[in-house]
C-alpha cells in the first residue's frame, strides 16, 4: 500500500498553525486548486463524522469525512469519501508539532491508499507532491 508523504517547518507556533488547521472546513481558504469547500450538513467543521464537499480543477468534487480530531496532539485524520484519482480506501493525516528550540512549528501531511499496480506509483506522487507537499508550501506562505 502506497504512503505518501510530505513535511516541512513553518514559521509560526504549534498552536498558532493548529488553530487554524484543525478546522476541517477551511481548506478552500489554503489549498490551492480547491475552488470551493463546505461542510455538506452544515454543521460544525470540527466535529468527527462530518463531511467536506470540495470542487477543484474542472469542477472535479472530492469528499471527505473527518474520522478522527485530537487537540492534545495537534491531528486529524479523514477518509476519501469520493475523488476522481485512480485510488480506492485512501486516508490522510495531518499533524502538527512544535520545534521546541526555534518555537516554529513541524507539519507532515500522510497517508495511505490502494490502486491498480498501474497506477500506485503515479498517484503516490500525485499525493505527495502535488496534494500534500503543495498543500504544506501553501501553508508556509500563509504563516510567513
Amino acid at each position: 500500500m502506497p504512503k505518501p508523504y510530505a513535511s516541512a517547518v513553518l514559521n509560526a507556533s504549534a498552536d498558532e498553525v493548529w488553530s487554524y488547521l484543525r478546522d476541517f472546513g477551511n481548506l478552500a481558504e489554503w489549498m490551492p486548486g480547491v475552488e470551493t469547500g463546505v461542510i455538506e450538513d452544515g454543521g460544525p467543521a470540527d466535529r468527527v463524522g462530518c463531511v467536506r464537499r470540495l470542487i477543484g480543477p474542472g469542477d472535479s468534487v472530492f469528499r471527505e469525512r473527518l474520522s478522527s480530531l485530537d487537540d492534545e496532539a495537534r491531528t486529524y485524520t479523514y477518509d476519501v469519501l469520493e475523488c476522481p484519482l485512480p485510488v480506492y480506501g485512501a486516508r490522510s493525516r495531518i499533524r502538527v508539532a512544535p520545534v521546541t528550540d526555534t518555537g516554529q512549528s513541524f507539519v507532515e501531511w500522510e497517508g495511505e491508499f490502494s490502486a491498480a499496480p498501474a497506477d500506485r506509483e503515479a498517484m503516490e506522487k500525485t499525493f505527495a507532491t502535488a496534494i500534500y507537499a503543495t498543500g504544506i508550501d501553501a501553508l508556509r506562505k500563509r504563516f510567513g
